[in-house]
This record gives structure tokens, C-alpha cells and sequence, in this order.
């Protein structure tokens, strides 16, 4: 867990998302700006031809570089408004990093992008997105807070 307070609210969001119950997943944010997800392809994430579907593709590189550009923002929720994807190789039950950075902006649109990696470093997707600030306080949000 983060020693900065709000990197440390951001992982604890993550990991107490409903949606993250479904992936064997841990978000890890060393610094504003980066972000770092691990996780688990299993085979019941693989399409017809027996390999990862692209929607996992998308939700990893989404929400590296969304809590990526997250970090830059203190107090409110950002949501994700436009997100490119790049898919460069298929990948099978194996352990996978998704790493986010933070590009530029910090009022009111934020650009971030984020890469996949597979076990030996090769990179098998890219992503890049822009995030809005919402109206949603972080601090209203469940996990958020450090409640013990």
C-alpha cells in the first residue's frame, strides 16, 4: 500500500470495486502519475480460438491508465471518455502486467496511456485514453477512505 493517502484511497477503490471480484488482480501505484496492475488469465477468459478476449484486454489497459490519471487528481473521480486500443498479440493462461502513465492534463481532461506486458516483458497491447474530472467526490466513494 502507498505511503501517500490518496495513492493509497485509489488502490483501496480498486481493489473494493464489485468488478474486481471477477479477476484475480492487484493495483499497485508507486507514484503519481504510474500505475501497475497484475493479474491472472485463466482459460475461462478465452474467446473461441482459445486465447484472452479482447474485453480483458480493454478492462486492464483501461484501468491502468485511468488510475493512472486518477493519481493526478486529489479529490474527485475521473471517468474515462475516449479510450484507443491496440492489440499486438494474443495471450493465454498467464500471468500479465498491465502499467499506466499519466501524459498530460490535471483540471479538467486528463490523457493517459498504459501498455500489457506479458511474463517475459513482450508487449501484447496499448492502450491510450482521455478522463474527465466527474462531479463525484473520492471521499463519498466506498473504500475510498481509510476505515480501518
Amino acid at each position: 500500500m502507498s505511503d501517500d493517502p490518496h495513492l493509497a484511497g485509489l488502490e483501496r477503490l480498486y481493489q473494493r470495486a464489485a468488478i474486481n471480484r471477477l479477476f484475480d488482480s492487484r493495483l499497485t501505484l508507486s507514484a503519481r502519475g504510474r500505475s501497475r496492475i497484475r493479474f491472472s488469465v485463466t482459460p475461462a477468459m478465452f474467446h473461441a480460438a482459445g486465447a484472452a478476449h479482447g474485453t480483458l484486454y480493454f478492462k486492464m489497459l483501461d484501468d491502468a491508465a485511468f488510475y493512472a490519471a486518477n493519481s493526478m487528481v486529489d479529490e474527485h473521480f475521473v471517468l474515462t471518455t475516449q479510450f484507443n486500443l491496440f492489440l499486438t498479440r494474443p495471450v493465454g493462461a498467464e500471468p500479465l502486467t498491465a502499467e499506466g502513465a499519466w501524459v498530460s492534463g490535471t483540471r479538467r481532461v486528463l490523457i493517459a496511456e498504459s501498455r500489457l506486458l506479458d511474463t517475459q516483458g513482450r508487449e501484447v497491447a496499448r492502450g491510450q485514453g482521455t478522463f474527465m474530472r466527474s462531479r463525484i467526490r473520492l471521499a463519498d466513494l466506498p473504500g475510498y477512505a481509510d476505515d480501518g
